[in-house]
């Protein structure tokens, strides 16, 4: 089974950060033989992972212990999996469980035929009276960031449906909108994602 487990805890001495030790799990999306979105060479996991890495370490300098589902280009399911895109969602699931996470956060990417379409997008499921709040926080926080974000919305895909632990979904931008993906790639700008969906985390929290 290729599976990583790869944590990373913080210890400040400080504990007026913001988010001092609230356990946070960043979960990459795809990864391994699932490579998400595409547009040519430019795939889903690798952006979700680059974008992942700076949000692991704009959680840590908040004060926040930071567990990530994957550090590298793999997947959570194994060769003898039947069913393989169920059975990686399904350990996600039961990592972000495992470590009592106090939230969860999942990076993705978007795509829609119309190329038109871009922009942030948050959505939540309603299994935690939570994951609402905390998806208005993190938008509120692009749109005072003036990065373009679209309404909040539900989703009933496996993982955030079946996890009690309070968490959102991230749509970081359109793979498929020029504009969007020629930002996704600039570290620049990825960091910024970072920082701003930290912002939200603590707004969230406070």
């Amino acid at each position: 089974m290729v599976f990583s487990l790869n944590i990373v805890t913080a210890h400040h001495s400080d504990d007026n950060l913001d988010l001092f030790g609230k356990v946070i799990t960043v979960d990459a999306g795809h990864g391994g033989r699932d490579p998400g979105t595409r547009f040519g060479n430019i795939l889903e996991k690798n952006l979700n992972l680059e974008i992942s890495k700076k949000l692991e370490k704009e959680l840590i300098k908040n004060g926040a212990i930071v567990y990530m589902i994957r550090e590298s280009d793999v997947s959570l399911n194994s060769k003898y999996d039947v069913r393989k895109k169920r059975s990686d969602l399904y350990r996600r699931i039961k990592f972000i469980e495992d470590k009592k996470s106090d939230l969860y956060l999942s990076i993705h990417l978007n795509w829609y035929n119309n190329a038109y379409y871009g922009g942030i997008e948050i959505l939540y499921n309603n299994i935690n009276k939570n994951n609402k709040l905390l998806a208005g926080n993190i938008r509120d926080s692009f749109i005072d960031s003036n990065i373009k974000t679209r309404e909040i919305k539900t989703t009933n895909l496996y993982i955030y449906r079946n996890t009690n632990t309070p968490g959102v979904l991230i749509e970081c931008g359109f793979l498929s909108n020029k504009n969007d993906r020629y930002l996704l790639q600039k570290p620049s700008y990825q960091k910024k994602i970072a920082t701003v969906i930290t912002d939200g985390v603590i707004d969230f929290f406070n």
